[in-house]
């Protein structure tokens, strides 16, 4: 059995408009592709309001883990050109859809759905910021 979507063929740039018009139908306001170096994408930023104010979110696709992943399951087209980013860009669409299901179902919030991928100082993600702490709250904000 291999990761999921390891076969597609979907361009990402068609996945990502995918994701984009998922991301649009459940009311961001704004959404930007950022690329690496390579000029490739490798993450969505989005604007998304709420009751606190608009709220910045960065979801990233870890290609390279992917691609690891792929190479030690020996799974077919690992070293196809692009083939990592396309099966990355791909499981982000679905987990997508299926947080937008349990949203619209009512079970959580978009807030806390996405609260990993807020963006907080220094344009890190709150769970970047939140694992350089050890996970642990600043002081004095302990509950």
């Amino acid at each position: 059995m291999g990761i999921l979507n390891y076969s597609t063929e979907v361009p990402v740039n068609r996945t990502l408009s995918q994701i984009q018009g998922i991301l649009v139908s459940h009311g961001a306001k704004a959404i930007m592709t950022n690329y690496n170096d390579a000029r490739e994408p490798e993450s969505l930023s989005f604007i998304v309001p709420s009751s606190n104010g608009e709220l910045p979110f960065r979801l990233p696709a870890n290609i390279k883990a992917v691609e690891q992943v792929m190479r030690r399951d020996r799974l077919p087209g690992y070293k196809k050109d692009g083939q990592p980013a396309r099966v990355a860009w791909r499981i982000l669409k679905d987990w997508c859809e299926a947080q937008m299901a349990i949203i619209e179902a009512e079970m959580v919030s978009l807030e806390e759905v996405f609260l990993p991928y807020l963006l907080a100082k220094d344009n890190q993600t709150l769970y970047q910021v939140m694992s350089n702490r050890g996970f642990l709250l600043p002081p004095g904000k302990e509950s």
